[in-house]
Protein backbone atom coordinates (compact mmCIF):
# COMPACT_ATOMS: atom_id res chain seq x y z
CA UNK A 1 0.00 0.00 0.00
CA UNK A 2 2.97 2.37 1.12
CA UNK A 3 4.44 1.72 -2.33
CA UNK A 4 1.31 2.27 -3.96
CA UNK A 5 0.97 6.16 -2.63
CA UNK A 6 4.40 7.02 -3.02
CA UNK A 7 4.01 6.59 -6.78
CA UNK A 8 0.50 7.84 -6.97
CA UNK A 9 1.14 11.68 -8.53
CA UNK A 10 0.79 14.37 -6.42
CA UNK A 11 -2.50 16.68 -7.06
CA UNK A 12 -0.96 19.95 -7.98
CA UNK A 13 -4.05 21.42 -9.99
CA UNK A 14 -7.84 21.73 -11.04
CA UNK A 15 -6.94 19.34 -13.81
CA UNK A 16 -4.55 16.78 -11.38
CA UNK A 17 -7.76 16.61 -9.03
CA UNK A 18 -10.43 15.52 -11.99
CA UNK A 19 -8.00 13.14 -13.51
CA UNK A 20 -7.50 11.66 -10.33
CA UNK A 21 -11.23 11.48 -9.58
CA UNK A 22 -11.76 10.00 -13.14
CA UNK A 23 -9.00 7.66 -11.94
CA UNK A 24 -10.49 6.20 -9.10
CA UNK A 25 -13.74 5.71 -11.12
CA UNK A 26 -15.32 8.86 -9.62
CA UNK A 27 -18.14 10.25 -11.28
CA UNK A 28 -16.99 13.94 -12.04
CA UNK A 29 -20.66 15.60 -11.82
CA UNK A 30 -21.30 19.28 -12.17
CA UNK A 31 -21.49 19.86 -8.13
CA UNK A 32 -18.10 17.94 -7.55
CA UNK A 33 -16.46 20.00 -10.77
CA UNK A 34 -18.05 23.25 -9.09
CA UNK A 35 -16.40 22.37 -5.89
CA UNK A 36 -13.16 21.35 -6.65
CA UNK A 37 -13.03 24.40 -9.03
CA UNK A 38 -14.15 26.58 -6.46
CA UNK A 39 -11.35 24.96 -3.86
CA UNK A 40 -8.92 25.43 -6.76
CA UNK A 41 -9.21 28.86 -7.57
CA UNK A 42 -9.52 30.28 -3.77
CA UNK A 43 -6.30 28.90 -2.42
CA UNK A 44 -8.19 29.08 1.05
CA UNK A 45 -9.32 26.32 3.57
CA UNK A 46 -13.00 26.90 3.77
CA UNK A 47 -15.90 25.05 5.84
CA UNK A 48 -18.64 23.10 3.95
CA UNK A 49 -21.31 26.26 4.68
CA UNK A 50 -18.64 28.84 3.04
CA UNK A 51 -18.62 26.04 0.12
CA UNK A 52 -21.95 26.16 0.14
CA UNK A 53 -22.38 30.17 0.40
CA UNK A 54 -19.82 30.96 -1.82
CA UNK A 55 -21.28 28.78 -4.90
CA UNK A 56 -24.69 30.29 -3.75
CA UNK A 57 -23.61 33.52 -4.29
CA UNK A 58 -21.93 32.91 -7.55
CA UNK A 59 -25.69 30.99 -9.17
CA UNK A 60 -24.34 27.62 -8.74
CA UNK A 61 -27.42 25.68 -7.33
CA UNK A 62 -25.70 22.94 -5.62
CA UNK A 63 -27.62 21.90 -2.44
CA UNK A 64 -26.22 22.02 1.16
CA UNK A 65 -26.29 17.67 1.62
CA UNK A 66 -24.84 17.95 -2.19
CA UNK A 67 -21.74 20.05 -0.61
CA UNK A 68 -21.30 17.70 2.28
CA UNK A 69 -21.35 13.96 0.79
CA UNK A 70 -19.17 15.40 -2.24
CA UNK A 71 -16.81 17.00 0.38
CA UNK A 72 -16.64 13.83 1.92
CA UNK A 73 -15.75 11.34 -0.90
CA UNK A 74 -13.02 13.96 -2.40
CA UNK A 75 -11.10 13.55 1.23
CA UNK A 76 -11.71 10.18 1.97
CA UNK A 77 -10.10 9.78 -1.68
CA UNK A 78 -7.20 11.67 -0.81
CA UNK A 79 -8.09 14.19 -3.84
CA UNK A 80 -8.55 17.26 -1.15
CA UNK A 81 -7.47 18.01 2.26
CA UNK A 82 -9.30 17.98 5.55
CA UNK A 83 -9.00 19.61 8.50
CA UNK A 84 -10.28 18.74 11.85
CA UNK A 85 -10.82 21.89 13.98
CA UNK A 86 -12.53 22.56 16.93
CA UNK A 87 -15.09 25.14 15.12
CA UNK A 88 -15.56 22.29 12.42
CA UNK A 89 -13.88 20.47 9.54
CA UNK A 90 -11.99 22.88 6.91
CA UNK A 91 -11.75 21.51 3.30
CA UNK A 92 -7.84 22.52 1.49
CA UNK A 93 -6.54 21.62 -1.92
CA UNK A 94 -3.07 19.97 -0.42
CA UNK A 95 -2.80 16.49 -0.09
CA UNK A 96 0.86 16.01 0.27
CA UNK A 97 2.70 16.15 3.43
CA UNK A 98 2.94 19.76 4.84
CA UNK A 99 2.23 22.12 7.35
CA UNK A 100 0.45 24.91 8.31
CA UNK A 101 1.09 28.68 10.05
CA UNK A 102 -1.76 29.64 11.53
CA UNK A 103 -2.60 33.53 11.91
CA UNK A 104 -4.86 34.28 14.72
CA UNK A 105 -5.53 37.39 14.24
CA UNK A 106 -6.63 36.94 10.50
CA UNK A 107 -7.95 33.85 10.70
CA UNK A 108 -5.97 32.25 8.11
CA UNK A 109 -4.16 29.13 7.37
CA UNK A 110 -1.43 29.20 5.23
CA UNK A 111 0.34 26.24 3.81
CA UNK A 112 4.03 26.03 3.56
CA UNK A 113 6.46 23.28 3.23
CA UNK A 114 8.77 22.23 6.26
CA UNK A 115 11.86 20.29 6.45
CA UNK A 116 13.44 19.90 9.72
CA UNK A 117 17.17 18.41 9.82
CA UNK A 118 18.05 14.92 10.20
CA UNK A 119 19.30 15.04 13.69
CA UNK A 120 16.09 16.41 15.16
CA UNK A 121 14.70 13.64 13.44
CA UNK A 122 16.80 11.13 14.86
CA UNK A 123 16.56 12.21 18.44
CA UNK A 124 12.97 12.13 18.44
CA UNK A 125 13.14 8.71 16.95
CA UNK A 126 15.97 8.11 20.18
CA UNK A 127 13.60 9.45 23.10
CA UNK A 128 10.02 7.73 21.44
CA UNK A 129 11.24 4.87 20.47
CA UNK A 130 9.17 5.12 17.29
CA UNK A 131 10.26 5.67 13.45
CA UNK A 132 9.14 8.60 11.99
CA UNK A 133 7.91 8.45 8.55
CA UNK A 134 6.08 11.33 8.26
CA UNK A 135 5.20 14.76 10.03
CA UNK A 136 3.15 17.79 9.84
CA UNK A 137 4.12 21.06 11.95
CA UNK A 138 1.18 23.61 13.19
CA UNK A 139 2.55 26.78 13.64
CA UNK A 140 0.55 29.74 15.25
CA UNK A 141 1.36 33.52 15.43
CA UNK A 142 -0.26 37.01 14.69
CA UNK A 143 0.36 38.72 11.46
CA UNK A 144 1.13 42.25 12.48
CA UNK A 145 3.33 41.95 15.95
CA UNK A 146 1.78 42.02 19.21
CA UNK A 147 3.90 45.78 19.78
CA UNK A 148 2.13 47.61 16.88
CA UNK A 149 -1.00 46.87 18.31
CA UNK A 150 -0.51 48.67 21.11
CA UNK A 151 1.29 51.94 19.45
Amino acid sequence: MKETLEKTPKIRSLEDALHRCQFLGMRISRQRRYILELLWKTKEHLSAREIYNRLSQTGKNVGHTSVYQNLEALSSQGIIECLERCEGRLYGTITDSHSHVNCLDTEQIIDVYVQLPQELIQQIEAQTGVTISDYRIDFYGYKEPEQSKIN
